[in-house]
C-alpha cells in the first residue's frame, strides 16, 4: 500500500508560494513592506559603494570589466573594490525578483484591484529603469548629475512600494480624513520639505569628498554654502513636525496620528545629530553611511505620517447585492 506523505503547510517555501500565487490583503501587504524594505537596503548598499571607493570597482556596465561579466584580476582596482561593487550589482536581482513577486500577486489577488496593479507594476518596472541609470552612473565616471537621480529614483521606488502597503490595507471607498485640514496641507508641506532635504543632500554628497573613485568629477559648488541650504531644509522640517505636533493635540487627532507624528520627529532628531557630527568630524565613513541610512528612515517615516491621518473603507454595497465570493483564482 502506498504511503502518502502529508504536505507540510507550515513549509516557508509554501508560505511564500501561497503569498505570490494565491495571496490575500494582508499577505499582498507582506510583499510590499518587503519591497520597502529591499529598496531602503539597496540605498544603503549603493552608499557602502561610495564610500569604500568602490564605485568603479567594475569600470564598464553590464560587464564588471570589458571581458567579463564576473569580477577578476585587474592592476587598476583592487579584488575588494570590484567585490563590492559587483555585490550591490547582484542585489539589483533581489530587488528586481520582490518587484515581480509584488506585482504576480497583485494580479493574481481576488477579487481584483486595479490600482494595486499598477501601483505593482512600478516596482519591476523602477528596478529595470534603475540598472539603467546606475549602468550611465558608471559609464559618466560617478558624475554627480547621474548619481543624484540614481539615489532620488530609489526614494521614489521606496514611496510606490509603501503607497502600495497602505493600499493594500484600505478598501476602495472615498478616502475619509482623520485630521482637520489645516492638519493635512502641513502635512503634505512637510513631506515636500522632506523631498528638498533630500535633493539638497545629493548635492552636498555632490560637492564633499565621498566620490566613490578619485576618478569621479565633484560638483562646482562650495561644500559649506550647500551644507547650510540643506541645514536650513532640515530645521524646517523641525518647525513643521513640532507645529504639527501642537495641532495634533489641539484638534484631538487620532493616537495613531499622534505617534506618526513622533516617530518623524525622533527620526529628524537622529539624522540631524548624525549630520552634525560628522560635519564637525570631518564626514567620517562610517557616519556618512548613517546618515544614508538616516535618510531612508526619515522618507519613510514622513510617508508614515502622511498617510496615517487618513482611512479609505469598502464601498457601500447597493442593498440586496450578495458578498462577493472569498474564492481565490485557480
Amino acid at each position: 500500500m502506498a504511503v502518502t506523505i502529508p504536505e507540510n503547510k507550515t513549509s516557508p517555501l509554501l508560505k511564500a508560494r501561497d503569498a505570490v500565487w494565491n495571496p490575500t490583503p494582508g499577505s499582498l501587504r507582506f510583499l510590499a513592506l518587503l519591497g520597502v524594505v529591499v529598496n531602503a537596503g539597496i540605498v544603503l548598499t549603493g552608499g557602502a559603494v561610495r564610500l569604500t571607493k568602490s564605485g568603479l570597482g567594475c569600470p564598464t556596465w553590464p560587464k564588471c570589466t570589458g571581458e567579463s561579466l564576473l569580477p577578476n584580476s585587474s592592476p587598476e582596482h583592487s579584488p575588494l573594490n570590484m567585490a563590492i561593487e559587483f555585490g550591490n550589482r547582484t542585489l539589483t536581482f533581489l530587488v528586481l525578483a520582490v518587484g515581480i513577486a509584488v506585482y504576480v500577486a497583485a494580479r493574481r489577488l481576488s477579487p481584483n484591484r486595479p490600482e494595486l496593479t499598477r501601483l505593482a507594476l512600478w516596482q519591476p518596472v523602477g528596478v529595470v529603469v534603475q540598472a539603467g541609470v546606475g549602468g550611465l552612473t558608471v559609464l559618466t565616471k560617478l558624475h554627480p548629475t547621474m548619481v543624484s537621480p540614481h539615489y532620488l529614483l530609489s526614494i521614489a521606488l521606496i514611496f510606490v512600494a509603501f503607497l502600495l502597503y497602505v493600499r493594500a490595507g484600505e478598501g476602495d471607498g472615498p478616502v475619509r480624513r482623520l485630521v482637520e485640514p489645516l492638519v493635512h496641507r502641513l502635512t503634505l508641506a512637510l513631506v515636500w520639505v522632506v523631498v528638498a532635504v533630500l535633493a539638497v543632500g545629493t548635492f552636498v554628497t555632490g560637492s564633499g569628498p565621498h566620490a566613490g573613485d578619485a576618478e569621479a568629477t565633484r560638483l562646482p559648488f562650495p561644500i559649506t554654502d550647500i551644507t547650510r541650504i540643506h541645514s536650513l531644509l532640515a530645521w524646517a522640517t523641525v518647525g513643521l513636525t513640532v507645529a504639527l505636533l501642537v495641532l495634533h493635540r489641539r484638534t484631538g487627532a487620532p493616537a495613531g496620528v499622534r505617534r506618526a507624528g513622533l516617530l518623524l520627529l525622533g527620526a529628524i532628531l537622529l539624522q540631524g545629530v548624525i549630520g552634525y557630527v560628522q560635519y564637525f568630524l570631518g564626514v567620517p565613513e562610517l557616519l556618512v553611511g548613517a546618515h544614508v541610512l538616516g535618510s531612508t528612515l526619515l522618507w519613510i517615516a514622513a510617508l508614515n505620517l502622511l498617510y496615517s491621518g487618513r482611512t479609505r473603507p469598502a464601498p457601500a454595497a447597493p442593498a440586496g447585492t450578495p458578498a462577493p465570493a472569498a474564492a481565490r483564482r485557480p
